[in-house]
């Protein structure tokens, strides 16, 4: 993972591969919400590709299977991969993530949509500067969030066929305690990839696509708090 990989030789030149690094990631992070909230619009504005996806469960949720075919690939053989298929690779998932996410648009206010980002990029903004100034080191959190991750996943399959709205809202305000936590955490990974000499395309995408799924998780809970329904 560590492209175009050298040693830091001093503190300053640790400090400047670090800052560049979070630059990069922000800016790509930046890039795919971009990315996602262009094709939810246009997917909104075209009535027959809005029917075409949520019109059909199979369309649906083979797109949602692509998405999460598309993270893994990323994320697990982001060592095998060129910069510029890690990069492709990142766009398609934003974009895909876009289309399916376009649902939310049609079941919350414009509003109530605005404002819970607004609120979530308040939040991620001061949870990841937290995770990038902080002296802690945060790897014992690790363990805890992912247990919180793994109990939010099953318990939201678990709600789909329970369908209640009490466990629902338990659900949400443990993923917010579990996103929250989480942009702490893996900004503070990525400053810490940074010290070990990495540098390059390739760990800004791996890093961008972290942020990217803690932001994108951290409103969408939010909105189940926040949102108002049409």
């Amino acid at each position: 993972m560590n492209e175009n990989t050298t040693y830091p030789q001093t503190a300053t030149q640790t400090v400047v591969r670090q800052n560049n690094l979070i630059r990069q990631v922000y800016a790509w992070m930046g890039a795919g919400l971009a990315i996602t909230a262009v094709m939810a619009l246009v997917t909104l504005a075209s009535p027959a590709v809005l029917n075409a996806v949520l019109g059909n469960k199979l369309v649906f949720y083979g797109l949602m299977i692509g998405e999460l075919a598309l993270v893994f690939t990323l994320s697990g053989a982001i060592d095998k991969l060129s910069a510029a298929t890690a990069t492709l690779i990142f766009i398609a998932y934003s974009a895909l993530n876009g289309v399916t996410l376009s649902v939310v648009a049609l079941v919350y206010t414009a509003s109530s949509i605005t404002s819970t980002f607004v609120i979530t990029a308040g939040m991620f903004g001061a949870m990841s500067m937290f995770g990038y100034m902080t002296k802690r080191d945060l790897t014992s959190w690790g363990s805890f969030l992912f247990m919180g991750l793994i109990g939010v996943v099953i318990a939201s399959i678990v709600n789909i066929f329970v369908a209640s709205s009490a466990v629902s809202w338990v659900i949400s305000g443990i993923g917010v305690i579990v996103f929250t936590g989480l942009t702490a955490y893996d900004t503070s990974k990525i400053k810490e990839m940074a010290a070990q000499g990495a540098e390059g395309r390739k760990p800004a995408i791996l890093g961008a696509l972290t942020l990217y799924l803690d932001f994108i998780n951290l409103f969408l809970m939010l909105l189940r708090f926040t949102g108002n329904r049409r």
